[in-house]
């Protein structure tokens, strides 16, 4: 605040004045004040004073996924709150709905809170541009995706190689005709999975140039559409893979409407609940979010602790589940 007061030649209490919207204060002299603040990347301290008087940590931790009520986000959450729960530690969750501009505004909503640490799955391009520089020190673990711009730990699945297990998995039952249902193409981990996907089929022989690929699906329903569509084409595949579970979702009912269930097989990634009480039970390759959740967790802990080691990536093994969908065998 007295930076941002020199820059702008007021004093602290004008500053104070103009960042809690307070009377008293003019125009001209406010826009100085907000025009300082903007340059100097400075955020009002909403918990300042109470720290002050208790001398104590917040004893609170941001956590920043791309949906909430994604089932692979909860999970992270859930994994989360019960490890931290045990030092007291509450974690305050939001989603970034995969937008780098709300990405942007919930870090800077959250360092005004003074939370102890941030978990976050990015989405920026560069999150040196998301976290300012003076909020570097500020103990950060991101999840599902690698950070660029920042160092900072990291725990991550084995994207392109549980995509490959996926595809590999498919040629083993004879199909050699396969699709691809991916998620938007800025975010890293569906640039990963498709890569491990078609490196795969690659290595089998199978020209990916013909391989049919439908990515920018975000949801279920834009995954559905995809699914006829593929199915309605002159020469449609005998096996799908699909990137994520939404995208799981859209297939699996595209499918059941078009009575292709039983015929053609399917692969996601990504488990969900009850995927083992369809017919046929799906295939999946399953990440594990719980574990996730829990080394996150222990290396937030570290950091708010005061290690000081390297950061490091921490890469949790993905597993192929097999149940059924992924078994058809291509027809003739």
């Amino acid at each position: 605040m007295r930076h941002v007061a020199a820059l702008a030649g007021v004093g602290i209490k004008t500053v104070s004045r103009v960042m809690n919207n307070e009377p008293g204060v003019s125009e001209a002299t406010r826009l100085r004040v907000v025009g300082a603040s903007q340059q100097l990347n400075y955020q009002l301290d909403m918990t300042a004073g109470s720290l002050r008087r208790s001398g104590r940590q917040t004893l609170s931790v941001g956590l920043l996924l791309p949906s909430v009520s994604n089932p692979f986000s909860s999970e992270i959450h859930r994994a989360m709150e019960d490890a931290l729960s045990v030092r007291g530690i509450a974690v305050f969750a939001a989603s970034l709905d995969d937008d780098p501009e709300r990405e942007k505004a919930l870090v800077a909503a959250f360092l005004g809170r003074r939370v102890d640490g941030l978990v976050l799955t990015p989405i920026a391009r560069s999150q040196a541009y998301v976290i300012p520089e003076h909020s570097r020190d500020l103990p950060t673990v991101f999840i599902d995706r690698e950070p660029v711009g920042v160092e900072a730990d990291a725990v991550v699945t084995d994207n392109a190689a549980g995509a490959a297990k996926a595809a590999a998995h498919l040629i083993s039952r004879g199909h050699r005709k396969l699709a691809y249902l991916g998620d938007r193409t800025d975010i890293q981990t569906a640039r990963e999975r498709r890569r491990g996907f078609l490196e795969s089929l690659a290595a089998a022989g199978i020209a990916t140039s013909a391989i049919p690929i439908r990515e920018g699906l975000h949801d279920e329903e834009s995954a559905r559409q995809a699914t006829h569509e593929l199915l309605a084409s002159d020469d449609p595949p005998t096996a799908i893979f699909s990137s994520q579970n939404l995208v799981t979702f859209g297939a699996m009912r595209g499918l059941k409407e078009l009575n292709a269930n039983k015929r053609i097989a399917l692969v996601g990634f990504d488990d969900f609940a009850l995927a083992d009480m369809m017919d046929p039970g799906i295939t999946v390759v399953a990440q594990h979010p719980e574990r996730i959740g829990k080394l996150a967790a222990e290396r937030i802990l570290a950091r708010i602790d005061g290690d000081q080691s390297a950061p490091q990536t921490y890469v949790v093994p993905s597993e192929l589940i097999v149940r059924g969908s992924g078994e058809l065998a291509p027809p003739g």
